[in-house]
């Protein structure tokens, strides 16, 4: 048989979540050692379950469900989805405007598949979830990155968005609330993001899964519903607020100026139907996930687990000397910043190799999310307590020592 070589453009294509770091720490377990893996964002390893209502009613579908439904989804679950975008301010969405999909991820694909044509751009922010570059990448675009800026609690850098709008640009990506920084968007900045989405005539993708995960009684605001003419693509999903992330419920919604974009929806049906449909007995779940929506509301406020780690692990890191970081807002993720010229640190990969290989402890490096420094990383404060504070020590006993060569 032939030896078969990967494809070219997959040498355009990293996922650093999963990638060789991810391969060591796999190795090392497969070598019998005990790794703490704070690279994703999957809340059912830190005891994280779903709601008994959710499980009952999935037991039930799974029964019942024997066959393909509409390839854009159930029904009921689409109306339960357009109730939730109502709910969210965002107008004139109709069942005929909702697919649902196997998580965000493969909503993401189709979504960018059906857009792009070889050498158009779309703005994504750096940093970022790094699957939204690859997709864009594997449909023969280009991302262009576009600076969050940490001095102003990660919040989108417009004139550096601005300054990267050119004639090949399609779209722009925004992801509120934030993976990797944690931060959520005000109105103002969501505001001035969508006025140069209308000058440019730009599609505007909304990645808003974070969004019943915010805490410190803030508010969300969804893209759509602040610019009501703008064609949008909103995504979001059960995954991390009703802790089911493997059961791979998402959605997307399309509001705006539809009739400008019917050859977009028309790709959209097409690449829909090509996988005949989603995980029907996930969706079935759907239209009780989102009449329950606050299930995650006690995890996210005082005295609940999340709300309590996130504290614990923002006081952690800046108490470390060559640490630091701006507290998340939401989601469960934080981005802490690395003092390189402390550390002599010019490799942030290597960082996350020396630290896993001495404290038996995965992360994410910054540049698995497109930052081009050498100077943060990413932590997921799933973990208990208990585990953050082992997290803290090995942390602070690795830094006293640690210099790159």
């Amino acid at each position: 048989m032939k030896k078969l070589e990967k494809s070219t453009k997959m040498d355009h294509i990293g996922y650093d979540i999963r990638g060789p770091v991810t391969d060591m720490a796999d190795k090392m377990l497969a070598e019998g050692i005990d790794i703490l893996k704070l690279n994703t964002g999957n809340p059912a390893p830190f005891g994280f379950n779903a709601p008994d209502s959710l499980m009952e009613k999935f037991t039930q579908s799974v029964r019942s469900a024997q066959g393909y439904c509409d390839s854009r989804g159930l029904m009921d679950a689409r109306l339960a989805i357009a109730d939730y975008c109502k709910s969210k301010g965002i107008p004139d969405v109709t069942v005929k405007d909702i697919f649902t999909g196997n998580g965000v991820s493969e909503l993401i694909s189709l979504a960018t598949q059906a857009l792009l044509n070889s050498g158009d751009e779309v703005l994504v922010p750096s940093p970022d979830y790094p699957l939204w570059t690859a997709a864009i990448t594997l449909a023969g675009g280009t991302a262009v990155h576009y600076l969050c800026d940490e001095k102003s609690e990660w919040n989108p850098d417009i004139d550096d968005m601005r300054s990267k709008i050119t004639s090949k640009t399609r779209a722009v990506v925004i992801i509120n609330p934030n993976n990797p920084t944690g931060a959520l968007y005000p109105k103002e900045v969501l505001l001035e993001i969508t006025d140069l989405a209308r000058e440019h005539d730009l599609v505007v993708f909304s990645d808003e899964i974070y969004d019943r995960l915010v805490m410190d009684d803030l508010e969300h605001f969804s893209t759509a519903a602040l610019a009501p003419d703008l064609f949008t693509v909103t995504f979001n999903g059960l995954s991390k607020s009703h802790m089911i992330a493997g059961f791979r419920v998402g959605w997307m919604c399309i509001s705006g100026d539809k009739e400008q974009a019917k050859g977009y929806i028309e790709g959209l049906n097409m690449l829909a139907s090509m996988r005949l449909c989603s995980n029907v007995p996930a969706q079935t779940i759907i239209p009780i996930a989102l009449k329950h929506y606050n299930s995650a509301d006690p995890l996210i406020k005082p005295g609940g687990r999340i709300y309590e780690q996130r504290e614990f692990i923002t006081k952690a890191i800046n108490d470390i000397p060559g640490l630091s970081a701006v507290k998340p807002k939401a989601a469960f993720y934080i981005f802490p910043k690395i003092d390189i010229e402390r550390f002599g640190i010019h490799d942030d990969e290597q960082f996350a190799v020396d630290f896993l290989h001495e404290h038996h402890i995965l992360f994410t490096h910054g540049g698995g999310f497109h930052w081009e420094k050498p100077d943060h990383f990413r932590l997921v404060y799933l973990p208990c307590l208990e585990d953050l504070a082992v997290l803290g020590g090995r942390m602070e006993s690795f830094l006293k020592s640690y210099r790159q060569s």
